[in-house]
């Protein structure tokens, strides 16, 4: 199963969401749809239209910038990294 590490800023918005959850995906929108069916709205704050991740959203697997196709093994590591900007 693929290890996803979220940002700190989704759990207090989803009622028992941890920081990591284990999916069985193959791609990181797999994981994103498993994610979302477990915590409905979860892709929204993901995903820009559902389609795209939104442009502050970063997707790491294994260490690697991955885009929503990018294919999963079983032994993955899934970091979503939230962007942070400020002046």
């Amino acid at each position: 199963m693929a290890d996803v590490h979220l940002p700190g800023t989704l759990p207090p918005l989803f009622r028992d969401l941890p920081r990591r959850v284990e999916v069985d995906a193959a791609t990181v929108d797999e994981a994103i749809e498993q994610l979302d069916a477990r915590w409905p709205g979860l892709r929204d704050r993901l995903c820009a239209d559902g389609s795209d991740l939104r442009p502050h959203i970063h997707v790491y697997v294994d260490r690697e910038r991955a885009a929503l196709d990018t294919t999963l093994a079983a032994t993955s590591r899934i970091d979503v990294i939230a962007a942070i900007s400020g002046g």
